[in-house]
């Protein structure tokens, strides 16, 4: 019998203490105890308390974290969370990423293209059931079609049994496994963005640095029926802000770490995966970078891609910089060591030695075909139009299966978020897909070699840049009505189309399918290992053990404190009049320009005002625009960022020197009032009145 997992049960628990977590350490799940929280902090949250953090949180389903702070449906998320909806309401006339929104009325609150938003009403313990379909003796392709199909079972039958998005989630590697149930907002607008200028300040030399300058802060509105959504839990904003030293909660979802990996798989993080990564997003910064620079409209249709880009190769310098560490690896195969010793002599935990083998010997498999799969379902990340494609074909071939036996994006379940993205009237640049194309081309050549067939598929024997011209004049798939009459089509029909990009996406399916399908087996080796592994943690650890992050809903606590950094004493706040020095240090020069709104305003603003603050609660990539709580579960601050010692935190935690970064509430509510003229907005989130 499944078990629908109890607030008041886990609240009760939350009195645990454990010397195992670090203090502050951990992305917890909403159903387990947080260790450590009574004694280090003396503060107990209520089931109700945890239920309001639940339902105020927001997940945006494109990446990232957000949180109603209005009862009439107003959300608060990063500037650079919403950057891809304001990018595609966006165009040559309009250009809200540079110049900023403000809807003076509700009926200016502009409909976004294609955002879904997910909101965690229930959580349900599904291990057992998912882990019953697994027999003795079964191979891991058996094993791994099994699972699959008792997972989209779980899913189906839950969806159709409440009308919410149903999605089981892998924790602890395959120790367990919990369907997560959400209420979905599809009709979301946005309200209000500052001009990325002010949400970006310092630009990608500043990114992941304190102390910090940046308005990265967003509203929309979630509606139903055409109506501003009535919302019950929501986040009060604080009026009395936050002090340093004071206990803070971080509310959001981290999108993955990699702390319960085994040596083996953290080898393969730093000899395989993160250099690899490095590689493709170095040679991407260097094209978008480049096309950005010939005339100002290239740069604003690449600007939300450039900025993603830099993002990313900034996190995995820092990524490969943490996997050099010897501290790391001490501490990793210490802990290996250290459960092995716990399992030895106790048979219960005879075979772990032989899970943490298969580990390694799954993961030399894995890196064997790794980047040559990367590139071949990659590619549609760096196209649109044959992401459209891609998706077009591999539908036809996938809905006449059993639900069970689908390639899990095209389950029932996932239906609705399928269709919204794939019919998405989001624009699409011909000239920017010809130059992501004939670079991705120009990569992979050099990746597997001109001589490879994959690269003869991809160019017919052409120039780069020609065959990327071909493809993007010849398709038809950039118009929605094209795509949704294919969408109907059989594969028989679909193998028939005179469409260039249709037909690339068929040639490349056999062999990109056949390589996910290894990574797919080795996968169910990995997780029953890890299954083992979880056991035996529990037994050795109990409840401090946190699985790592999975995109789904996690609580983390902290303290707003400074750091020391090359022995200089970095304070915990920014003022906003730090914002107009760090310009003048710097000359006024792009990227530390200020928009003429601040330089207008400065003279009206309170410039000690509170502006940016660092704590030392636990987060990663995903958990940007979560909110910063107060023990009232009160809006202090918005994540958006860490410094730069906090990118270790994939591996390991530390809080000496790593720190999450947060826009403080008061600043927010200053420049909206101050700068912005939108004392209509500051009143809704303050409670004031509501419009």
């Amino acid at each position: 019998m499944r078990k629908l997992l109890s607030l008041a049960a886990l609240a009760a628990a939350l009195t645990v203490t454990l010397s195992q977590a670090r203090a502050g350490e951990g992305m917890w799940l909403l159903n387990a105890p947080l260790p450590g929280l009574k004694a280090q902090h003396d503060f107990v949250p209520e089931a109700k308390w945890l239920e309001h953090i639940q339902k105020s949180s927001v997940r945006f389903n494109n990446g990232g974290s957000g949180s109603f702070v209005s009862a009439e449906g107003l959300i608060i998320t990063n500037h650079h969370v919403a950057s891809d909806a304001i990018y595609k309401l966006s165009d040559s006339t309009h250009n809200y990423l540079r110049d900023g929104f403000h809807a003076r009325t509700r009926a200016d609150e502009l409909k976004c293209v294609d955002l879904e938003l997910n909101v965690l009403m229930e959580i349900e313990d599904v291990t057992a059931s998912v882990q019953s379909v697994i027999k003795p003796g079964m191979s891991s392709a058996d094993a791994f079609a099994a699972r699959r199909a008792q997972i989209a079972k779980i899913e189906k039958d839950s969806l159709e049994r409440t009308g919410l998005r149903s999605d089981v989630v892998t924790l602890y590697q395959g120790g367990q496994y919990h369907l997560y149930r959400y209420k979905k907002y599809t009709d979301v607008r946005l309200v209000f963005a500052p001009e990325q200028q002010a949400a970006f300040f310092g630009g990608d030399p500043d990114n992941f640095e304190y102390p910090r300058f940046n308005l990265d802060a967003t509203f929309l509105r979630a509606y139903e029926d055409g109506k501003p959504a009535k919302i019950e839990h929501f986040f009060t904003w604080s009026r009395n802000g936050i002090g340093e030293g004071e206990l803070v909660f971080v509310s959001g979802h981290p999108g993955s770490t990699s702390r319960l990996l085994t040596v083996a798989e953290l080898e393969y993080q730093r000899d395989v995966r993160v250099p690899n990564s490095l590689r493709y997003l170095k040679h991407r910064e260097v094209l978008l970078s480049s096309f950005s620079s010939r005339n100002p409209e290239n740069a604003r249709i690449a600007k939300d891609d450039l900025f993603s880009i830099q993002n990313s190769r900034k996190v995995f310098d820092g990524r490969i910089a943490a996997l050099l560490d010897a501290n790391i690896w001490e501490a990793k195969r210490a802990q290996e060591s250290a459960l092995l010793a716990f399992a030895k002599d106790k048979p219960e935990f005879s075979d772990l030695p032989a899970a943490i083998a298969s580990v390694a010997a799954a993961q030399a498999e894995v890196a064997k075909v790794a980047m040559r799969s990367n590139l071949l379902e990659g590619f549609r990340l760096d196209s649109e139009l044959f992401s459209i494609a891609r998706t077009l074909v591999r539908h036809s071939a996938e809905k006449g299966k059993a639900n069970g036996d689908r390639l899990r994006e095209f389950r029932d379940s996932n239906r609705a978020s399928l269709e919204m993205d794939l019919f998405s009237e989001m624009p699409i640049y011909d000239e920017l897909e010809r130059v992501k194309i004939a670079g991705f081309f120009a990569f992979a050549a050099s990746t597997l070699g001109g001589q490879d067939p994959v690269i003869a598929q991809l160019t017919e024997g052409k120039v780069p840049s020609i065959r990327a011209a071909e493809l993007v004049a010849g398709t038809q798939v950039k118009d929605v009505a094209f795509r949704r009459k294919v969408y109907e089509m059989s594969s028989e029909e679909i193998a028939k189309l005179q469409d260039p990009m249709i037909q690339l996406a068929i040639a490349l399916d056999p062999e990109a399918r056949a390589l996910r399908k290894i990574l797919e087996e080795k996968k169910e080796v990995i997780e029953q290992a890890h299954a083992k592994l979880a056991k035996a943690r529990f037994a050795k650890d109990g409840t401090s053990v946190y699985p790592d992050a999975t995109f789904t809903l996690r609580l983390s606590y902290g303290v707003v404190k400074g750091y020391e950094e090359n022995g200089v004493q970095v304070p915990a706040f920014t003022q906003m009049a730090g914002k107009f020095s760090r310009s003048e240090v710097m000359g006024g020069k792009e990227p530390f320009d200020l928009p003429k709104s601040w330089t207008d305003a400065r003279s009206r603003m309170n410039l000690q005002t509170p502006y940016n603050f660092v704590s030392t609660c636990d987060i990663i990539g995903g958990n940007s625009g979560s909110p910063t709580l107060n023990r009232n579960a009160e809006f202090v601050g918005i994540i958006f960022d860490g410094n730069i010692q906090s990118l270790r935190l994939d591996f390991d935690y530390d809080d000496v020197e790593a720190r999450a970064v947060s826009v403080d509430a008061q600043g927010i509510l200053e420049a909206l009032r101050k700068v912005y003229d939108a004392d209509d907005l500051a009143d809704e989130v303050t409670g004031k009145k509501a419009k």
